[in-house]
């Protein structure tokens, strides 16, 4: 267990032009060349010791890190004879797996970037278009799917045409590979572009952002940096969270592979139809770090009330728990800290980050202990923060340094405006300092800017911020919530309805007119009382879920607030209209 963390400590640059430089003033350690020379030390070290591990009937199908590494090297050899190159990327469209990570590995030898894509985008037909869109950007010359049956469709697609296809009932041709990669491998750099990774889409069309070696292996380093207790004994997670998004893959994929660790792919989700799955993994096998959503926290913690041995498994050997996304709710904070006390008698580090597709991922974290959510810390090594503020304190949070992208591909409009004239990349995310005097303390997350929007009267709503507050209110009514007003005098919620609210629901056009109206409304009454900023006038709860056919949710499972609000355009025009009855009016409903 844990008990060492690194105090922060950070130098700050107070700019005539009111800009901020902030800056760690810790130095990085060694940094690996490629992601390659990680599984090549292990394969070496501990070629015994586990690395990936999937489930096989009652138990798991585990592969050592030198089966793993014999294997993605036979790959490597593979790819090679059929002849794709750096120019050919290799498109996946399933989830995570082991076959996937040894394709990403071997393409990785031997500098062919992988391209891996939302599983949802080949499995549901509607949102083939979206897999048609990677393949037109990416031009790929090879494209796995784990399971062919399921996947025909999609790849059946006419961008796949020409394209060479792999699934699991062929993937054994490629670990028949046996010519030689040594000089290929070895012209592999720290620029070398590894990943194209997709972009969610949540406030444009989605980019294909460059993920090079050199941005993952100096990433890995500064955790290392931040979170010591990595490199003092093999950490183990049990994980769901998708290699598609940086987070699931660069941050912790690579985290394992850095550290000699063992990665127990957990085939479950924090959804209501795979939750019990990934408590049936839990069951099986515990990790030493915990990776989640705030959802997904949620749920082990529900599970954990009921089951002291899972209890004890969970919080015996933990280093870290980790949340992603959204701030955690405290009463999953709270119950999981008591939980963790009642076993050990202390908490593990309990934290999170921040960073984005383009940053490798982490660029801000908070490694020191603290007893509330939402905090995400100061920069790490290596990493120079610039905060542009504005005139209510907020700032724009700005960053370079060597994690961060060189551009999108084949994109060089948007990469020129991704970037200010001194080289920092400009993230369109919000933060401010928990304390202005004691800039140590770091950071918490205040909006993204692109989700913000103005009132008729000129006010401006935080939007991000707000949202989660809502969210709070209507904790067990709402699966999700959209913000409207802009260009309009108040503000108002599309709400998107829990199973229960829908169960008693009446369907309008759209909207839908539910038992719990008057509830919905009390609770929103209590939600920003402070001004027209803030206060919630009315509501709609809508009888459509979003879709991830028509672009209103994201590949990350975000919704894409623009695209719900132009597609519903009509339903917006309702929500104002005092007189629909579908209109929930808070202070008074109908």
């Amino acid at each position: 267990m844990a008990s060492a963390y690194r105090r922060h400590k950070v130098t700050v640059d107070r700019r005539n032009d009111g800009s901020i430089i902030v800056q760690s003033d810790w130095p990085l350690g060694d940094i690996a060349i490629r992601t390659t020379d990680w599984l090549d030390r292990w394969a070496t070290e501990t070629p015994t010791a586990v690395f990936l591990a999937e489930r096989s009937g009652n138990g798991w199908r585990e592969l050592s890190y030198s089966e793993a590494a014999a294997a993605a090297r036979a790959i490597a050899a593979a790819l090679v004879d059929r002849g794709l190159t750096p120019e050919s990327p290799i498109m996946i469209i399933s989830g995570n797996g082991i076959n996937h990570a040894l394709l990403t590995l071997g393409a990785q030898y031997v500098g062919i970037p992988a391209v891996p894509v939302a599983e949802q985008y080949g499995l549901i037909p509607a949102a083939h278009g979206q897999l048609a869109h990677v393949a037109d950007l990416t031009r790929p010359g090879m494209v796995f799917a784990s399971d062919g049956a399921a996947f025909a469709d999609a790849l059946a697609l006419p961008c796949f045409d020409g394209v060479a296809k792999v699934t699991d009932d062929t993937f054994d041709d490629l670990l028949r590979g046996t010519g030689d990669i040594a000089l290929l491998a070895s012209q592999v750099g720290p620029d070398t572009l590894a990943k194209i990774l997709m972009t969610s889409g949540s406030t444009s069309a989605p980019k294909g952002v460059l993920t090079t070696h050199r941005m993952m292996c100096t990433n890995q380093a500064q955790l290392q940096v931040a979170l010591p207790f990595l490199t003092t004994h093999a950490p183990r997670i049990v994980d769901w969270l998708p290699w598609n998004h940086v987070f699931g893959s660069s941050h912790n994929f690579n985290m394992m592979l850095a550290n000699g660790g063992a990665l127990y792919i957990d085939d479950g989700k924090p959804t209501p139809q795979l939750a019990a799955r990934t408590i049936e993994n839990l069951r099986l096998v515990t990790g030493t770090l915990a990776f989640n959503v705030p959802v997904g926290f949620a749920q082990v913690r529900d599970a954990m009330k009921t089951d002291p041995d899972l209890r004890r498994r969970y919080f015996e050997n933990l280093d870290m728990l980790f949340y992603a996304g959204a701030s955690l709710p405290q009463d999953v904070w709270s119950d999981l800290e008591d939980m963790a006390r009642d076993v050990r008698g202390n908490m593990p580090l309990f934290t999170s980050s921040w960073g984005l597709t383009e940053t490798a991922p982490a660029c801000l974290i908070q490694h020191e202990p603290t007893t509330r959510s939402g905090i995400i810390g100061v920069p790490v090594a290596g990493v120079s923060v610039k905060l542009v503020p504005d005139d209510e304190g907020r700032a724009e949070v700005r960053v370079k340094g060597p994690t961060i992208t060189p551009g999108y591909y084949r994109d060089s409009a948007r990469t020129a405006e991704a970037f200010d004239d001194e080289g920092y990349f400009l993230t369109g995310d919000a933060v401010r300092f928990l304390d202005d005097a004691q800039p140590d303390l770091g950071f918490r997350f205040d909006g993204r800017i692109a989700e913000e929007f103005k009132l008729l009267t000129g006010t401006w709503v935080r939007a991000a911020s707000l949202r989660l507050e809502v969210l709070a209110a209507l904790k067990g009514l709402a699966a999700d919530v959209c913000l409207t007003g802009a260009d309009r005098a108040e503000i108002g919620v599309f709400v998107i309805p829990a199973a229960s609210l829908r169960a008693t629901a009446t369907e309008s056009d759209g909207a839908l007119i539910v038992d719990a109206g008057d509830e919905i409304a009390k609770r929103l009454a209590g939600v920003g009382a402070g001004g027209s900023s803030t206060r919630i006038t009315r509501a709609l709860v809508l009888s459509e879920p979003p879709s991830i056919a028509e672009g209103e949710i994201t590949a990350k499972g975000n919704l894409n607030f623009r695209k719900l609000l132009s597609r519903r355009a009509a339903l917006v025009d309702r929500l104002y209209d005092d007189t629909d009855p579908a209109t929930l009016h808070v202070g008074g409903t109908r």
